[in-house]
């Protein structure tokens, strides 16, 4: 049997749809029991130990991942390994939280009564409020749906689409309720580009000490395209005698001067240097220093202290190179 494009398109959209009419029955349902667990997952001292069998497993291993990134800690453990010894991952601070559609998996059953009578709390996500698994939990979360997209009945997929809302759901409730912020989230992402994005200042990227270009007030334009040369970052900056910022010379400046037909030798460099140039402070973050070249057109720029004196140097290629950006 062979279907033909529309056919496939038509397939794609019934899926999507009978997924979309699931999780639309689904909003009705979060109710108080969604309140209930959220209160005993904010209330434990451990982890919640999020466990499931097949799919339910997997949708499991992804709920426990993205609680633990939103600042509920949290771990999977799998129901038939913790029968045969991976019970001791599960402590009486501990939450779970146990998924199964039909609330009937005989690996989860196993290990409900040593659940119990260690009194660690248990939430169960099922598609049957009637079933064993909903029975012996003390919260409750209906993840029913009225038919799966597969045309079969059989593969897990309307089921598993809400159980996966569901697990988004409280994890955001959580993450709200706890007044968790981005850079608690960078905090657990120092990987990633959005965790150096919140947290990489620009003190630690940028050019300091004898790598910052600098020249005194007075020095002749020649010495200055030197020391620029030099540092390589297209940029030099020109300072007082008590060190402080006067502006800066860049590749944009030596152009116009150039065009000028100026005596690099013979001309000082406070004659050509921008004034009134754009700085930063170290201690703020490397993204709103990029934001800063960005806005102004400008492809590096000096970090000054708060008496205006140079201490450290900024080239966009540091973003870059940092992967901030």
């Amino acid at each position: 049997m062979s279907f033909n494009d529309q056919e496939l398109i038509n397939s794609a959209r019934r899926t999507i749809q009978t997924e979309t009419d699931a999780l639309a029955a689904l909003q009705p349902r979060i109710d108080q029991s969604f309140v209930e667990a959220c209160r005993l997952m904010l209330s434990c001292e451990g982890h919640v130990v999020v466990t499931g069998m097949g799919k339910s497993g997997h949708i499991g291993k992804k709920i426990a991942a993205t609680l633990a990134s939103t600042g509920t800690p949290s771990h999977f453990v799998h129901p038939g390994e913790a029968s045969h010894g991976d019970l001791g991952m599960i402590t009486n601070k501990d939450v779970v939280l146990a998924l199964s559609n039909s609330g009937t998996t005989s690996e989860l059953l196993m290990i409900v009564p040593l659940i119990k009578r260690s009194h660690i709390p248990m939430i169960s996500m099922t598609g049957d409020a009637n079933s064993a698994l909903a029975l012996t939990a003390q919260v409750h979360l209906d993840a029913s749906v009225d038919k799966e997209a597969c045309p079969l009945g059989l593969a897990p997929t309307s089921s598993t689409t809400v159980a996966l809302a569901l697990g988004d759901a409280l994890a955001i409730a959580l993450l709200e309720s706890r007044g968790f912020t981005a850079e608690d989230f960078a905090f657990s992402h120092p990987g990633g580009r959005l965790g150096r994005r919140l947290l990489v200042k620009v003190q630690e990227i940028m050019h300091s000490g004898d790598t910052m270009p600098l020249v005194k007030s007075g020095t002749n334009l020649g010495a200055a395209l030197l020391e620029m040369s030099s540092k390589g970052l297209g940029i030099t900056g020109i300072v007082d005698s008590n060190g402080e910022l006067l502006g800066v010379f860049t590749d944009g400046d030596l152009r116009r001067a150039l065009d000028q037909s100026l005596d690099v030798h013979a001309i000082e460099i406070d004659k050509v240097m921008t004034r009134n140039c754009k700085t930063i402070s170290a201690n703020i973050l490397a993204i709103d220093a990029f934001n800063q070249l960005e806005d102004n057109k400008i492809m590096a720029l000096f970090a000054v202290d708060a008496d205006n004196k140079p201490v450290g140097a900024l080239h966009m290629h540091d973003l870059f190179r940092s992967g901030v950006v």
